[in-house]
């Protein structure tokens, strides 16, 4: 495990790198549907962040660019940043195809202020699915803390980690241990997007950051949290036991116990 954790970040870019083509294809991101409209965003998102016109706002760990484009699409000035360059080039072409304005580059999280030449933002956001690639939450806090301008917020949407101590089939039964932050093999053949597509590259590593590491290194970093949001759901079937309801809102099973599925965080530099 030492062996892979040291190779972490060559590992998830070749993951990442070969699944962007993929996922572009995959019905499961309709992008007939975001060209046609494009917002990708949930609701909670949209109101808890606010008006976006006119703020500058990155996007750290963007992939292709949805959510990116999506707070184009509301008015604010966007720049867009993932350590996948095919990510990045699709994420350029997605813009220019839609004649949004938006400015993508190619960094790893960890390099993203020297990236955008210590420029600060408005509003710092990363989104479902991020955090589990990085080893280190406390630098990344402080990355967030330093791209922020004075009264500037991040807003963080997640999954919730408790989720991912219980079995898939039922979701009742405690099968992790929620205090192993990792790092752990992960990865396999295929994508979320696609379970049956044919793939080369997949090793990954990641890491279960607890909640209370997600929030203590963000005050660490100085940042006020104004709160801690957690949701009884989730986006997508991330486990057997959840049933689909509307929209493509996933719950756990009526009659079983609810659990939190996902989270959101806002926090300001004052």
């Amino acid at each position: 495990m030492d062996d892979l954790a040291q190779g972490w970040q060559a590992l998830n870019k070749a993951y990442w790198d070969e699944r962007v083509p993929l996922h572009l294809d995959a019905a499961f991101y309709d992008m007939t549907g975001f060209r046609a409209r494009p917002n990708s965003l949930k609701d909670f998102e949209t109101a808890e962040v606010g008006d976006v016109r006119g703020k500058r706002l990155i996007h750290l760990q963007c992939h292709f660019g949805r959510d990116t484009l999506s707070w184009a699409a509301r008015g604010a000035q966007v720049t867009g940043l993932d350590f996948s360059a095919p990510a990045i080039a699709a994420a350029a072409q997605l813009a220019a195809e839609l004649g949004i304005d938006a400015r993508f580059l190619v960094a790893d999280v960890y390099e993203a202020v020297p990236a955008v030449a210590r420029e600060t933002f408005d509003i710092v956001y990363t989104s479902f699915g991020a955090l589990n690639w990085l080893p280190d939450i406390s630098r990344w806090a402080l990355v967030v803390a330093e791209l922020l301008a004075p009264g500037g917020i991040l807003y963080l949407a997640e999954f919730h980690p408790f989720c991912f101590v219980l079995d898939d089939e039922t979701g009742r039964t405690l099968t992790h241990d929620y205090f192993d932050e990792g790092p752990h093999a992960s990865g396999g053949p295929g994508t979320y997007a696609d379970e049956a597509a044919t793939t080369e590259h997949n090793a990954t590593v990641e890491w279960d950051h607890r909640l209370s590491t997600i929030v203590s290194a963000i005050a660490r970093a100085g940042l006020r949290i104004e709160f801690l949001h957690e949701h009884d759901h989730t986006f997508y079937r991330q486990r057997q036991s959840l049933v689909r309801h509307e929209g493509d809102i996933y719950r756990q099973p009526e009659g079983a116990p609810r659990i939190p599925l996902t989270y959101s965080i806002r926090a300001a530099k004052t």
